[in-house]
This record gives structure tokens, C-alpha cells and sequence, in this order.
């Protein structure tokens, strides 16, 4: 597959990816020949989780200021949990994200509302005092059927186009957070 066209395949877990993978080289593959390449990709991510990985520009800044006001921060993720923490601490971020919600923490993955209502639950928060951040349509799926409001980011890997989401702010670079989260949270942020 052309490196091309990767990016457009992302979203919604590894075992998605490789499917979507097998069906852009013409020959979607058995489920037989996804578990076995399911195995053999999360054993490569494994070693090479952070080659080529690196924060959106502006992130960090953002990070540090939710974390000076005492936001309660979480990951939900379609990645497996313990991937997505050895991602986080090569990234030097773990310490903002006590609570990781992975694609194999529960029973059920995002969309459904019940990844982001345990990061809540064990982050001691409350659901009317949340927001989801996101880059895909997983995410503000996610969001809205939990009735979350959320802030999505246009740069990252969605294969709906960003406005036929319908998040409740969208941003271009993460410089814009704070405007979102004062128009979505003004209790906390204006």
C-alpha cells in the first residue's frame, strides 16, 4: 500500500487498519489471516511505537496549562491500553494521564459511551463537567453518544470529513484550545 495512502486507513484500531490494508491491495484477507497479522503488527508497533511519533505543535503548552488548572486528564483509545501507555511515557506525557482506556480495557471500544464514562468513573470526575478531544469520527461519536460535548482537531486521522462530524468545536491548531474550551466550558475557562 503506497505511503499515501495510509493516512487514510487510520482510525479505529489496529485490526481495522489491517483490514482496510488487505482491501487496498485488492485481496481482503480471512479472519484467520488477521489474526495472524493482527499479532505480527502489534508486535512490530511494539518495537517501533515512537519512530516516527511526535506531538501536534502546541500540544505540550496546552497539556501544561489543563494541568496547572487541576483538569482531570484521560486517554480513550481504540489502541490496545498497554501500547497506548509506553506510547505516552516515550512521548515524556504519561504524567498527564493517569487513566488510559485502551481498545482491550473493556468489552467495548469507542464509540460506545461506556469508554468514556469509565475514564470519568476513575478519574473521579463528573460527566457534566467533561469534554472529549479527538480526531476522528470515533471520537465525536463517542462524544455525542454519551452526551459529551467535543472539541476535534482537523489535522488528525478522521476518514469523515471534519465539518460532517459536527463536533461542537472544531480547531486547526492547538493554539485555538483555549477559545474552545471557554465557549464549551465557560464555568472552568472563560
Amino acid at each position: 500500500v503506497p505511503e499515501t495512502r495510509v493516512r487514510h486507513l487510520v482510525g479505529g484500531g489496529a485490526r481495522l487498519l489491517l483490514e482496510r490494508g488487505f482491501q487496498e491491495t485488492g485481496e481482503p484477507a480471512s479472519d484467520a489471516m488477521l489474526d495472524l497479522s493482527f499479532d505480527e503488527f502489534i508486535d512490530y508497533y511494539g518495537r517501533h511505537i515512537a519512530d516516527h511519533t511526535k506531538l501536534w505543535p502546541g500540544m505540550r503548552d496546552q497539556l501544561d496549562m489543563l494541568a496547572e488548572r487541576g483538569a482531570l486528564m484521560a486517554v480513550c483509545t481504540n489502541k490496545v491500553e498497554g501500547l497506548s501507555r509506553t506510547l505516552l511515557a516515550m512521548l515524556g506525557i504519561d504524567h498527564y494521564f493517569p487513566v488510559v482506556i485502551g481498545g482491550d480495557t473493556l468489552p467495548v471500544k469507542k464509540p460506545d459511551p461506556e469508554h468514556l464514562f469509565e475514564a470519568i468513573r476513575q478519574l473521579g470526575g463528573a460527566r457534566e463537567d467533561a469534554v472529549m478531544v479527538g480526531d476522528s469520527e470515533t471520537d465525536v461519536y463517542a462524544a455525542k453518544n454519551a452526551g459529551l460535548p467535543c472539541i476535534c482537531v482537523s489535522f488528525g486521522y478522521t476518514r469523515v470529513p471534519v465539518p460532517e462530524l459536527d463536533a461542537e468545536a472544531v480547531i486547526d491548531h492547538f493554539d485555538e484550545f483555549p477559545a474552545a474550551l471557554a465557549k464549551l466550558m465557560p464555568k472552568y475557562f472563560a
